[in-house]
């Protein structure tokens, strides 16, 4: 039995985001699969090249299994995209499951169907979903995520990850297993998505989180206990924790852990340094603190985070 899928299109689409999604289900085989934009006319993607088009979105009907809206670039999040949101609320309720690439969960969140459901989207756009749709829980790491008939995915080439869930779900898992082989992809990418996300370079808000941040980055393998930072900054203790967890929402433990991970990355990403030289100078005293960290931060060790991250000589 074939099963339809639609892919909800519109001018400044990312090329990546239907086609790497389609190509997956392509090769599995058994699914329908059919584009659609608001007037039914061509769309251009976000590199210029046209996608053909067969209907409008008013103009799809009979069974519709999976409803697929692909995300767009940066300068796009705030785009309203108000006819394209329009269509996918009034597709939803008729397709078996509704899923998004990238910052298409943005459109999902703007049409309502996120509401009071967890989600992720491209980690550029996290900040964006959290912050202008509150009642939408943003799961930061996740390659993507499941929560009822909706399904998100992280940035761009995650929605080959999240294609070949649907697969596994749809086929069995040796039908995905086979997609992965012939595509030469990951059935399941090792780690979230945080892995690719560069090191931040926001400041917190509040003075004394800036001076307490300047402080562990001018530094990182000094001694940043919560304590020894009260006193740097002639703060209590408490006052500092509640300041880190109202705005950063992490404890300064955790806090003074990123920014050692962050350094880190940075360190392993240039230089053929040995871990544990890596490790005692970005503050974790061993190589084995320091996998713990990595595996807590970024879902990866040190190790594996070198082999893919690592520039060449």
């Amino acid at each position: 039995m074939s099963r339809t899928v639609v892919v909800a299109v519109d001018d400044g689409v990312l090329l990546l985001d239907v086609a790497g999604p389609l190509q997956v289900l392509h090769e599995a085989g058994g699914y329908r699969l059919r584009l659609a934009s608001v007037t039914g006319s061509p769309v251009r993607t976000d590199v210029g090249l046209p996608l053909p088009v067969e209907r409008a979105l008013a103009d799809v009907a009979g069974e519709l299994d999976t409803l697929m809206v692909p995300g767009y670039p940066a300068a796009g999040f705030a785009t309203d995209r108000s006819a394209l949101v329009a269509g996918v609320r009034r597709l939803a309720p008729s397709a078996r499951r509704v899923v998004s690439v990238c910052s298409g969960a943005l459109l999902l969140a703007r049409a309502g169907l996120l509401d009071g459901r967890r989600a992720t989207t491209h980690w550029e756009a996290c900040a964006a979903l959290a912050e202008h749709f509150p009642q939408t829980t943003v799961v930061s790491d996740a390659m993507y995520v499941r929560d009822g008939p909706v399904v998100t995915s992280a940035g761009a080439s995650a929605g080959i990850d999240l294609a070949l869930a649907l697969v596994g779900e749809d086929l069995g898992e040796e039908r995905a297993r086979a997609v992965a082989r012939q595509l030469v992809v990951f059935l399941q990418r090792p780690g979230g998505q945080v892995q690719f996300r560069p090191p931040a370079d926001d400041a917190p808000r509040h003075p004394l989180l800036r001076q307490a941040s300047a402080l562990v980055r001018d530094d990182p393998a000094a001694d940043h206990r919560a304590a020894s930072l009260a006193r740097a900054l002639a703060v209590s203790e408490r006052h500092l924790g509640r300041l880190f967890r109202q705005e950063l929402g992490v404890t300064p433990a955790r806090f003074v852990e990123q920014i050692r991970v962050e350094t880190a990355q940075q360190r392993l990403d240039g230089a053929d340094e040995a871990l544990p030289a890596v490790a005692r100078r970005c503050g974790f005293g061993s190589a084995e603190t320091m996998r713990r960290a990595f595996l807590r931060v970024l879902g990866i060790p040190p190790s594996a985070y070198r082999h893919r991250f690592r520039l060449p000589a």
